[in-house]
């Protein structure tokens, strides 16, 4: 196996389950403890996991956002199963402004059958709805943010500011409860902000990964929020504060 993909299968397997021994990676990726030794070495010193005695956890940084492969590999069926129920929320006709990020993707694929409008804030989003035949897609414009391939920056700003959608679709890099949905990057914040202000309906997508996270740049308490998909069985104290908040939660 090649160096990027153990990379990659690490950050996924990290950024999953929180933390990871060298024993357990080597079991599942068949490679020498000392080779995965030296991975998790690389991997800390880029600031993607924090080395830990026999293993590694994930960083719990603020300011850092996983690259857009590692998370893409992170909770895939979790992201599928919210990406499916997100798209069950949609009626025929509605213009909707669909958000950046890999569970955002994964609704792309599950509503692109669909008779909708929608504006994708992202290459991977609008490519996934360009395979359907009855999505019919407006590109919002704006800078592509290196290596996520999103939309952001005042164009992109200005034109969902010129726009009006029946539902927003936005997907944070963290939830917290307490201190709701945040970003890792402020123009991402701002863009996503924009497209809230533009719609009716906001729907909030948080697979298990971002939940109970913060990151830099806030988006919105989780009260301006009309639903919340997420693949996350709330416990009991946390139950209480999203009915505190008056969202619709649907589990996927």
């Amino acid at each position: 196996m090649l160096t990027n993909e153990r990379h990659r299968r690490i950050l996924a397997r990290v950024q999953e389950d929180g933390a990871v021994a060298v024993a357990d990676l080597a079991a599942e990726l068949g490679a020498s403890e000392a080779t995965l030794r030296r991975d998790l070495a690389d991997l800390d010193a880029q600031g993607l996991l924090r080395r830990v005695h026999g293993g590694a956890r994930r960083a719990e940084l603020r300011g850092l956002e996983q690259p857009f492969g590692a998370r893409a590999g992170s909770n895939p069926d979790g992201k599928r199963r919210i990406g499916q129920a997100a798209a069950a929320l949609l009626a025929p006709g509605e213009a909707v402004v669909l958000d950046s990020g890999t569970t955002a993707v994964e609704v792309a694929h599950a509503m692109r059958e669909l008779s909708l409008r929608v504006v994708p804030l992202s290459l991977p989003a609008m490519n996934a709805l360009a395979e359907g035949a009855r999505v019919r897609i407006t590109a919002p414009g704006g800078e592509l943010r290196p290596g996520e391939h999103s939309f952001t920056g005042p164009l992109t700003q200005r034109t969902l500011s010129g726009l009006r959608f029946d539902t927003a679709v936005i997907s944070p890099c963290a939830l917290s409860l307490e201190g709701g949905a945040t970003a890792y990057d402020t123009d991402d914040a701002a863009v996503k902000q924009a497209a809230m202000a533009s719609a009716e309906r906001r729907i909030l997508l948080c697979d298990a990964t971002k939940w109970g996270r913060s990151a830099f740049a806030a988006i919105a308490d989780l009260s301006s929020f009309d639903i919340l998909v997420t693949d996350h069985q709330p416990t009991p104290e946390e139950s209480a504060l999203l009915e505190e908040s008056r969202v619709d939660v649907v589990i996927a």
